[in-house]
């Protein structure tokens, strides 16, 4: 009988194998990850006048046939305009069993990056949702928020993570884990997952995050290290545990809890209730197992909220609760771990901007 649980990087290495995940590439290791598999941009974008879902039983490209402005080469390189929509064909494809479904969300750096990216599929009612046994194409939506950026075919600005059954840990088990191997640093808080709050009093100084300038140069995605901080962020700083998120803001803040998946886990970013406030935090989901596990060096791993304000101003309080992480079963434990021996930028982490700047 198949395994329950969110399949590790040696199924996915089966799964590539057996034609399940196809690509127009050959797919490179650096794609596998603990828990999911990088999304390769293809080699044209498509800049839409508005976002959309194919909806049930309608092919993304005739969606594309009636959105269509114009199309941009991506083989070179080019720039994707802040405020503008596109969709890109990515490389892989899937062909998938009949018992396992998928979940897509950003990568850490794109999210940091306030670039909206989801994954949209023919028939598709929801971004970032696959159906099961789904045989077709994936294709990424692409809004940037903040900064216009440089993109070229082959990057990987968006990943997903495939299942098999259901295997969401309930909040009895989530309290016997933390109670066994302390899924957080501190008082465990666990109502229908682990609740994550925000940071605003830090142990050394009043620096308790940024917020994206309003107008900035061209971020080239494969420049690493590469950008002062200063030209793109202003700093958010508090000495009274509390800020004020203005309409329309993107801020990068950090959670007060250091969090630790197990290496039999992963966990994902449950997408906030707009009933709590007035902000939506965090496009990058995906916690990997290993993250915060002492022996891969994460001993410390804060959660990085990326956060931005709606309508009205709204006060963010220091120990606010602004998010939960639903933990899954893994079917495995994968035969790599985050943070050891893999590319992992933010593993150990504290308050953190994308891979892009330099450090501060």
């Amino acid at each position: 009988m198949a395994e329950i649980g969110v399949l590790p990087s040696q199924a996915l290495k089966r799964m590539i194998q057996q034609g399940e995940i196809r690509a127009s590439d050959p797919v490179i290791d650096a794609q596998i990850q603990p828990a999911s598999l990088d999304l390769r941009l293809g080699t044209t974008a498509y800049r839409v006048r508005a976002s959309f879902l194919a909806g049930a039983n309608v092919r993304v490209a005739e969606r594309l046939d009636e959105f269509e402005m114009h199309r941009v080469d991506l083989r070179q390189g080019a720039v994707l305009e802040k405020g503008c929509v596109y969709v890109v064909p990515l490389m892989e494809a899937l062909h998938l069993p009949p018992d396992v479904q998928a979940v897509a969300n950003a990568k850490s750096s794109t999210g940091r990056l306030d670039l909206l990216t989801r994954t949209i599929t023919d028939g598709g009612t929801e971004f970032d949702r696959v159906a099961m046994g789904y045989q077709g194409p994936l294709y990424a939506e692409i809004c940037p928020r903040s900064f216009s950026v440089l993109v070229r075919a082959g990057m990987r600005l968006n990943q997903i993570r495939f299942r098999r059954g259901q295997a969401i840990l309930s909040d009895t088990e989530l309290m016997s884990r933390h109670r066994d191997v302390g899924l957080v640093g501190g008082e465990a808080i666990i109502d229908d997952g682990l609740a994550f709050s925000v940071d605003l009093r830090p142990e050394a100084g009043n620096l308790v995050g940024y917020r994206a300038k309003p107008h900035t140069g061209v971020i080239d995605l494969d420049r690493i290290g590469a950008y002062e901080p200063a030209e793109f962020w202003e700093d958010v700083r508090a000495d009274s545990g509390r800020i004020i998120l203005d309409p329309g803001a993107f801020y990068i803040l950090v959670s007060r809890e250091a969090v630790h998946i197990p290496l039999d886990c992963a966990a994902e970013m449950a997408p906030y209730l707009a009933m709590v406030g007035e902000f939506r935090v965090h496009y990058a989901g995906f916690f990997d197992p290993g993250f915060g596990h002492p022996d891969a060096g994460g001993t410390g791993s804060r959660g990085v909220l990326e956060v931005r304000c709606h309508e009205a101003p709204f006060v963010l309080e220091h120990g606010q609760t602004v998010g939960r992480l639903v933990y899954e079963r893994m079917a495995r434990i994968p035969d790599q771990i985050y943070g050891a021996g893999i590319a992992s930028n933010y593993q150990g982490q504290g308050l953190k901007l994308s891979k892009h700047f330099k450090p501060t």
